[in-house]
């Protein structure tokens, strides 16, 4: 019987020695994927570039993540195993916690429990010992799930390791994440913009900032080189995964951090494209638990929810979803239909509208001056300002971009969500709905309304977030509208 050499060059990169051409062919479309936009990009029109992404080139090199893919096709091809490990020795042991581990330290202001010991939930306890019992993986935990006492319990079960590296995907959560740090006593420095902090137990930053360091690095124009910021982490910890480019997450998690033993990923929802699934598997691990809103709902956590889909009969026809967009977006028509529809809505308490395009946000704040708009512009304390409010008003009405407040803000007075063509990315669909459903002291429910259109392309994308609804167990009924 023949022996291939696998070679396990770090902690996610592996290369695959002395197997026959044709089985690295088949290992190789074992883990090729076609990617939903290569259609419109020049290389793959001018043939040349086959529209696939793959995860195992035919030289054999792939990733450790990916092993049960790979290994029944070269045991099928009749070769024994001969395994050369490169890793170093890490001696990492954890003991599970229980829900009081934290409990010697009180909640901070503006808390649902302020001035209260932080006692665990179950759920949390769970996915944190998941954690320890698995230093490379994935979890699926729903927004308003309080990921980030769970990141923050993590990094301080990992200090007598070594250094921490919390990655997310705004500014936004880079501040809110530092909170609980900081209320957790730690030795906490952030990463993006303004803000560099060096030489901290605990470091959080985008993925933005790591990106621009790591380039900076290769043209030796970087104040601090990223293998210099990098010296004693453990651990990596992706909160948000599925907010990183794929493709820069990948080269981040695979490349300059290829040596952290530790790496783990948070998400609310797991993207449902293989190839996306495939390189977060690649680069984090495997999915070991999934909590869902709905069971979140069912324990009293977050709110319940219904959703009321309004569809528009517009009667309109355009040659592609662009244009139908503009026009969904921006007819003055139209537009006026929907600042009277939320201005009806946010009588009846705190709305957030969420859009699409600035453009739409500029003609609704013409029509309803009372409203507050935000977006990539507005300043991150300003942002803060206007959701602060929300605490303690009952008539707020923000509109923002699905862009800076679909994912990461906490803000749970939220008594309507207003979704204005939300398209049919499952991500910003239940991310979005992720904003409204947190609890708060004087809510429990939270009226969603799905205001979308008849056209053609719209049509389609309420079809496929009607699937969402119903695997998200969230009730929902359609109303037909004729504005015009």
């Amino acid at each position: 019987m023949a022996t291939a050499k696998l070679i396990i060059k770090d902690e996610v990169n592996i290369k695959f020695d002395q197997i026959d051409p044709m089985t690295r062919r088949k290992m190789s479309a074992a883990l090729k994927f076609m990617l939903p936009y290569a259609y419109h990009m020049p290389a793959y029109k001018l043939g040349r570039w086959d529209g696939m992404i793959r995860f195992c080139d035919v030289g054999g090199r792939t990733y450790l993540n990916l092993l049960d893919t790979l290994l029944p096709i070269i045991q099928n091809a009749g070769y024994d195993i001969d395994i050369e490990d490169h890793r170093q020795t890490w001696n990492l042991k954890f003991d599970e916690i229980d829900e009081n581990y934290l409990s010697n330290i009180n909640w901070p202001k503006k808390h649902t429990h302020e001035g209260q010991p932080i006692v665990l939930r179950d759920y949390q306890v769970e996915a944190i010992n998941s954690f320890l019992n698995h230093l490379q993986s994935l979890q699926e935990i729903a927004t308003a799930a309080g990921k980030t006492i769970i990141t923050a319990t993590l990094s301080k079960l990992c200090e007598p390791y070594g250094r921490t590296i919390v990655i997310v995907p705004n500014k936004s959560l880079v501040t809110q994440t530092e909170e609980d740090y900081i209320n957790l006593g730690l030795d906490v420095g952030v990463f993006y913009g303004d803000r560099k902090e060096f030489n901290c137990t605990h470091t959080i930053c985008t993925w933005q900032s790591l990106n621009v360091l790591l380039k900076k690095s290769k043209r030796k124009e970087a104040d601090i080189d990223i293998e210099q910021f990098i010296e004693d982490v453990i651990c990596i910890m992706v909160d948000e995964v599925h907010q990183a480019k794929a493709d820069v997450l990948k080269e981040l998690l695979t490349g300059v951090f290829a040596n952290v033993p530790i790496r783990w990923g948070l998400t609310g929802t797991i993207p449902k494209a293989e190839y996306e699934f495939v390189s977060l598997k690649a680069s984090l691990g495997e999915v070991i638990n999934r909590i869902s809103a709905h069971s979140l709902q069912e324990q009293g956590v977050l709110s319940n929810c219904e959703v009321k889909v309004l569809q528009l009969k517009d009667d309109v026809e355009y040659p592609n979803y662009p244009s139908e967009l503009k026009y969904l977006s921006t007819d003055a028509n139209r537009i006026d239909y929907l600042a009277s529809v939320i201005k009806d809505i946010s009588s009846a308490g705190n709305t957030l509208v969420l859009i699409d395009r600035i453009k739409t946000g500029e003609m609704l704040i013409e029509r309803i001056p009372d409203a507050i708009f935000v977006r990539g512009a507005t300043k991150n304390e300003e942002r803060r300002e206007h959701y602060d409010e929300v605490a303690t008003s009952n008539d707020n009405l923000i509109i923002a971009t699905y862009g800076v407040a679909s994912i990461g803000i906490n803000i749970p007075r939220i008594f309507n969500l207003v979704l204005i063509e939300p398209g049919k990315s499952f991500v910003r669909v239940i991310q979005s709905i992720g904003r409204g459903i947190r609890k708060a002291h004087d809510k429990d429910f939270v009226q969603i309304w799905d205001i979308t259109s008849n056209c053609k392309y719209s049509k389609r994308h309420l079809t496929t977030r009607k699937k969402y609804y119903r695997d998200a167990q969230y009730p929902f009924n359609i109303e037909k509208v004729s504005y015009k």
